[in-house]
């Protein structure tokens, strides 16, 4: 691409580089960048004193941005349907994509690295991985960030970014919380209140409400009753060890502890595993609140049926700090280690 300051008369046909003002028909008129110029743009400009104009010129082996951009994007999106999403119209050099369902957007990280690597006028920004999407919701956006860019070079980005992300959507359809209680002390509906909100933006929804004593005896027998899809665990006291009341609860009902404990704060005290062909995760006290917590991601993954096991809980703690919380009973302090 050829690109610089020309005289008026040898920049007709050329990719006006930066928006100008202008007089037409003896009143004030803007020319926006990227308008491709005519002869009347460039009486519009000399009527306002200009001479010459920063332009743009594609080359014979270049393709222009909107163009370049669409292409991009139709390579990322081969199967819109089956991908779950959607290609936006281009304009000025920018494609965006964006969710037709719920779920979790799923990248080949290593893909789009390759594709942002190829040349520094192509790029693609998205979402982090596994990010909770809700339908129509922006995933990624495509920018060729010059007027045009070489065929060959926007062929091999095509070509690295093949279907490089999707959304993965909600396998399930329905949801039971069990909430233990102690003393006979019914829990408020806060919990219940907030795991509906959770599962409403997956297109989940709760099944009647199940209370029991927190024993372990009688949170296997209602973990194994359980009518939900998904088996959700929210315990009248902090679970605070792998051999605890509700995981143990688990094994006694016939299932399997897969992982206990992540380094995502909130949401320390948190375990999942799964009976039969259910997922089952224990909840940390923090799901009472709305607020992001460690149990969204695992929930959100195992909901969208992707797999999880001690390891992919173990690689969550680099951006696992989400939110200092006042009202902690040991809130921290740059004064205390």
């Amino acid at each position: 691409m050829i690109f610089g300051d020309v005289p008026l008369d040898q920049a007709e046909g050329a990719i006006l580089a930066h928006s100008m003002p202008a007089v037409k028909d003896g009143q004030p008129h803007r020319i926006a960048k990227g308008t491709v110029l005519t002869a009347d743009h460039l009486r519009a400009l000399a009527e306002a004193g200009r001479d010459h104009v920063v332009v743009a010129r594609l080359g014979a082996d270049d393709i222009e941005e909107n163009a370049a951009a669409l292409e991009l994007a139709q390579a990322l999106v081969p199967d819109a349907a089956t991908q779950g999403l959607r290609i936006s119209g281009a304009g000025a050099g920018r494609v965006n994509l964006y969710a037709t369902t719920p779920g979790v957007a799923v990248m080949d990280v290593a893909a789009i690295n390759a594709l942002n690597a190829v040349h520094p006028m192509i790029t693609l920004a998205t979402v982090p991985q596994y990010h909770r999407c809700d339908a129509g919701g922006m995933v990624a956006t495509i920018k060729i960030i010059a007027y045009g860019v070489p065929r060959e070079a926007l062929a091999q980005a095509a070509t690295a970014g093949r279907a490089a992300l999707h959304i993965a959507p909600p396998r399930y359809a329905t949801a039971t919380l069990v909430e233990s209680q102690v003393a006979g002390a019914t829990p408020s509906t806060k919990g219940r209140e907030a795991m509906a909100g959770r599962l409403e933006r997956l297109d989940m929804t709760l099944t009647p409400r199940v209370v029991c004593d927190h024993t372990t005896e009688a949170l296997a027998q209602a973990i194994a009753q359980a009518a939900g899809d998904v088996v959700l665990v929210l315990t009248a006291s902090a679970t605070s060890d792998p051999d605890d009341v509700a995981p143990q609860a688990l094994r006694v009902a016939g299932g399997q502890v897969a992982a206990f404990g992540m380094p995502v704060d909130p949401g320390n005290l948190l375990f999942f595993g799964a009976i039969g062909d259910k997922p089952v995760i224990g909840l940390p006290g923090c799901a009472r609140s709305p607020a992001l917590n460690g149990a969204d991601w695992v929930l959100e993954r195992l909901v969208c049926g992707l797999t999880l096991d001690q390891g992919d809980i173990s690689a969550m703690g680099v951006g696992g700090l989400l939110k200092e919380i006042p009202t902690r009973p040991r809130p921290r302090s740059a004064s205390k280690p």
